[in-house]
């Protein structure tokens, strides 16, 4: 996979404020906030960024937590998981693959079949309808 390489100022130039907060300065939109918590059409959520496929609409679920949930990403997304430490916590960050992206965070208090939760910010991803 290649990898997608912008300065700075291309990447606030091609993304809204808080897309960039989030995506480059790994921030967390408000919950409750994002335009994909609540939404279940179906088709595949890709990168904002740089349109990598990372989730379909199938593994969609309502978690409660204020931020769209998945139980597990497509075979070929190939997140990047790290340990973050931020904020006085101990978690797993979520990065895209191909350009870096901050995602979320990923939990193992989920639903089957994978019992994990992949907590996602709306403002990374962009939706991709099923035709």
């Amino acid at each position: 996979m290649e990898k997608v390489n912008k300065s700075e100022a291309e990447w606030r130039e091609s993304l809204t404020d808080e897309q960039f907060r989030v995506t480059r300065q790994a921030g967390t939109e408000r919950p409750f906030s994002g335009e994909y918590e609540d939404h279940w059409d179906a088709g595949r959520y890709a990168c904002v960024c740089c349109g990598h496929r990372l989730f379909g609409s199938g593994s969609k679920f309502n978690a409660g937590c204020g931020w769209p949930s998945f139980h597990s990403e497509l075979d070929d997304a190939d997140i990047v998981q790290r340990p973050d430490h931020s904020h006085g916590m101990s978690r797993i960050e979520l990065l895209c693959p191909k350009c870096d992206a901050h995602l979320g965070h990923i939990f193992p208090d989920g639903p089957p079949p994978t019992g994990m939760r992949y907590c996602i910010n709306s403002a990374s991803l962009e939706f991709l309808e099923d035709e």
